[in-house]
């Protein structure tokens, strides 16, 4: 494998130079943090399933219009995505009341929401991410009037179509983070869905039984994180029920 220059690190994905100009590599770990990576772990296969379910959902996305980074699977952890300039901000939908809106407005964990709800949290680790106003984006330049229509326009397409087909697997979505970018070609930008969309990045509860099937096994220390995931996979038809995940992935050339 030849030597690779790394763009960024974060959290669960690490991002590459790409093979051709306007193009990144985007690598999946199997790294798992909470509490803004106060909690840390690493679960073999999460960055294969991550990967997998990721690249399944951007896909899906794409066929009903919602433009994404995302261009081809290279390998079981590894996609070829579009460069984008990505704006600071983290866009939550939520649908169904758990987490730090609970906590923030003394709602009841499981309570079904009015109507789906958008908040956007700054992106900055330091920080913590905190929860800002529309006039924070505007004011500080991360975004203008336009580009956060547009979000919000792509937030509510992505959440009508999950809560469909995540509905059809026996699966609600309670709530989920997405991330976007700015995409030029030549003199033309356009703001297009970036980052993951996985059990990483989503709260995903059993319609019947409410057990998590995200990330929250881990925050929670539930145990079972991976089956889990495994069994978003083989919801989704991406993993076989006896099909095994490989968890060895391409060997980092640092």
């Amino acid at each position: 494998m030849n030597r690779r220059r790394k763009i960024y690190e974060g959290k669960a994905k690490i991002l590459y130079e790409g093979p051709e100009a306007g193009t990144l590599i985007q690598h999946f770990k199997d790294d798992a943090t909470a509490n803004n990576a106060e909690k840390k772990d690493q679960f073999d296969g999460k960055g294969v399933l991550n990967n997998r379910i990721s690249e399944y959902l951007f896909t899906r996305l794409s066929e009903i219009g919602v433009p994404t980074h995302f261009i081809r699977s290279m390998n079981m952890r590894e996609q070829l995505i579009k460069e984008v300039e990505i704006i600071p901000l983290e866009v939550v939908v939520r649908n169904i009341a758990a987490g730090t809106i609970c906590k923030r407005l003394g709602v009841e964990e499981g309570k079904p929401l009015p109507r789906s709800i958008i908040e956007f949290y700054y992106k900055n680790d330091e920080l913590g991410d905190p929860l800002i106003a529309e006039e924070h984006i505007t004011a500080f330049g991360w975004a203008n009037p336009q580009e956060i229509d547009d979000i919000m326009s792509l937030a509510i397409r992505i959440n009508d179509y999950l809560c469909g087909l995540f509905t059809g697997i026996g699966i609600q979505v309670v709530d989920f983070k997405l991330e976007f970018g700015r995409h030029f070609q030549g003199d033309i930008m356009r703001i297009i869905l970036a980052d993951e969309i996985s059990p990483d990045s989503c709260r995903l509860w059993d319609i019947d039984t409410n057990e998590s099937l995200d990330k929250d096994k881990f925050r929670k220390d539930e145990g079972g994180l991976i089956e889990a995931y495994q069994e978003v996979a083989r919801r989704l038809g991406i993993l076989s029920d006896n099909e095994r995940v490989i968890t060895k992935g391409p060997v980092l050339v640092k």
